[in-house]
């Protein structure tokens, strides 16, 4: 994943478009006021190198400098709105394009460290934990992002249905996120899904010993045709791959951490009681 501050992924051509019409676009309002860069640069409290980069399509600029820009140059929220395709550039290519691959893969394995994985988080929650983040998204950002996340769940409507597996960590299904009422309704809905034929859910208890995933968020998905992609938060660098000794691995940990959570009727039955107590 790229940070603030550093380069687009020179392959993406979208991403090295939008940073290109970005930097284009402060540019050009920068000039039209009668800004120097060096004076520009103060205003918005970064250096006068940095303010060059971004303007020159050489580094992806932060949501900050964005709104402070839009600030400083009076734009009424253009500038700001375009943290919108430039927060997408953020992530590899490949890893934009995983959530498109969902939509197509026939089997998909997930294992979700944290919290309750995305294809499974209500609205309310997900809401929760959008609303969580510092510095603070603007509501409509907000509601966007909920939209954009319970879109992906339409995999659950597809027919033929694809084979889904989760492993969830008990300590993020533990988690309140959003309150009691949110969370409970979240049980409602790890049950409602975990008792689809093509689904299987489990619980990794907190007392189990240490296992591959301890690094992070495992997903692989597997299409008709016989190729697969993978992701590990701790192998590759964290991005996907669709080698088939690093897929190979990617599996190995995921048949390790199936094996040491608990059975799905046992994971069900666990939820079940949290949400009694």
């Amino acid at each position: 994943m790229s940070v603030d501050g550093e380069t687009v992924d020179p392959d993406d051509e979208w991403g090295v478009a939008v940073i290109a019409t970005v930097g284009r676009q402060l540019k050009l309002r920068r000039e039209a006021v009668g800004m120097r860069a060096g004076e520009f640069g103060e205003a918005v409290g970064y250096g006068e190198d940095l303010v060059y980069k971004i303007e020159g399509g050489k580094r992806i600029p932060r949501q900050e400098y964005l709104d402070r820009a839009d600030e400083v140059l009076g734009a009424g929220g253009l500038i700001s709105a375009a943290w919108e395709d430039v927060k997408k550039v953020r992530y590899p290519k490949k890893v934009r394009e995983l959530a498109k691959l969902e939509g197509q893969a026939v089997e998909i394995g997930v294992y979700e460290c944290n919290s309750v994985h995305g294809l499974l988080q209500t609205a309310e929650h997900a809401r929760a934990l959008f609303e969580a983040a510092q510095p603070p998204y603007s509501q409509d950002d907000v509601e966007r992002m909920v939209v954009a996340r319970l879109a992906r769940q339409s995999v659950f409507e597809r027919d033929p249905a694809p084979s889904l597996h989760f492993v969830l960590e008990e300590a993020g299904v533990r988690r309140p996120v959003g309150g009691t009422m949110v969370w409970r309704q979240q049980l409602e809905r790890l049950l409602e899904v975990g008792r689809l034929r093509n689904v299987t859910l489990q619980i990794m208890p907190t007392n189990s010993e240490a296992h591959p995933g301890l690094d992070g968020r495992i997903e692989l998905l597997k299409f008709a045709d016989g190729t697969a992609v993978g992701r590990g938060d701790g192998a590759f660098n964290g991005r996907p791959t669709t080698d088939p000794k690093q897929l190979r691995i990617l599996e190995l940990w995921f048949g390790i951490i199936r094996a040491r959570a608990l059975a799905p009727g046992e994971s069900l039955a666990f939820i079940e009681l949290l949400g009694e107590t």
